[in-house]
């Protein structure tokens, strides 16, 4: 077996979504795939801090994080880069002169920060432990950097934020559009670029929308049986739901469990 180059998505791939912990049987295949001297790596949209205690608990060395953005490489922190700057705030302003609540977060951290409590008016709280810092006196204009937005626009709204499409924004709360890094295909990239590894090797396993980016025709892509359909559609293979071992049983058809060869 040619060495692969393998991805997995964290929520809903890795993990069981009803009880946020990792399915035993992928602990099992991550293992089996290391022995088998394969390259083993998660490609997820959390920030760091949500996704470090993570990686380190299930034994990944690699960790393709922040929507592609930021990059851990046998086990070192090697990129972490924000959103464009102009193009978050040009998007913050905008929100704010359509009468919307804007949270900002300014680093890879819990915490957020608005001049009102605007959004906590028309959205309430965020669907996450957060630190919330209000000051009226804040504008990211005298930051350095935004890492990521959360905008109170509901979603038969959207349309209005016309400027929305020039920053990565994915929706899972009916109540706020969230803006973060959407490039997990251009994070897997330069992970190949750290590991010496080959597109044509690469072995990508994902469940949701936020995934859609990273199902690359160079890559072999394994949709989760649990996933959306139009992740399945661009699958080259499709397996079962993760909670009913999905991720083994792909691995072990597609033979990936056998040594390498030189």
């Amino acid at each position: 077996m040619q060495r692969k180059y393998f991805f997995f998505d964290i929520d809903g791939t890795l993990t069981d979504r009803s009880t946020g912990k990792i399915v035993p049987s992928a602990v099992e295949a991550v293992r089996k795939l290391k022995e088998a001297g394969h390259f083993v790596s998660i490609a997820t949209g959390r920030a760091r801090y949500k996704a470090e205690q993570f990686r380190r608990d299930n034994g990944f060395d690699h960790m393709v994080y922040n929507g592609g953005h930021g990059i851990i490489f046998q086990g070192k922190l090697r990129e972490n880069r924000p959103l464009d700057y102009e193009k978050a705030l040009a998007v913050y302003r905008q929100a704010l002169e359509l009468g919307y609540g804007v949270y900002v977060a300014l680093d890879d951290s819990d915490k957020v920060y608005a001049d009102s409590f605007r959004f906590h008016e028309q959205a309430g709280v965020r669907k996450e432990p957060t630190t919330y810092i209000i000051d009226e006196k804040f504008d990211p204009a005298d930051q350095d950097a935004i890492y990521k937005m959360y905008v109170s626009i509901p979603e038969s709204e959207e349309g209005r934020l016309t400027l929305k499409e020039t920053v990565g924004h994915l929706r899972f709360e009916k109540e706020y559009l969230m803006f973060q890094p959407d490039a997990k295909l251009d994070g897997i990239l330069r992970m190949l670029e750290y590991a010496g590894g080959r597109t044509e090797d690469t072995v990508v396993f994902g469940d949701d929308y936020n995934d859609l980016v990273m199902f690359d025709p160079r890559f072999f892509c394994v949709a989760m049986g649990n996933g959306c359909d139009e992740l399945k559609e661009r699958a080259d293979y499709i397996a079962v739901a993760n909670t009913d071992d999905g991720i083994y049983k792909a691995c072990k058809d597609n033979g990936w469990f056998d040594e390498q060869r030189e």
